[in-house]
């Protein structure tokens, strides 16, 4: 899922301003993570799964993989 999970996340804080301000990044940073399909750093992660619901499995699936995937 990774970008469509990070994209989800960002429209469920209320956009990229705000998701910025939630990392203390600018918003300039975020729209890069989302047009340079870059991954969400994983300091952020954590942080990000407690203030949208979106689970660090879909936002980082490389460094938090479901116990029972195939």
């Amino acid at each position: 899922m990774g970008n469509k999970a990070l994209k989800l996340a960002v429209d469920k804080a209320g956009g990229q301003s705000a998701f910025a301000r939630l990392h203390g990044v600018s918003q300039p940073t975020v729209w890069a993570w989302l047009n340079n399909g870059k991954a969400l750093p994983a300091e952020f992660v954590l942080r990000t799964e407690a203030e949208t619901g979106i689970s660090r499995h879909d936002l980082r699936p490389d460094i938090y993989p479901r116990e029972n995937a195939a």
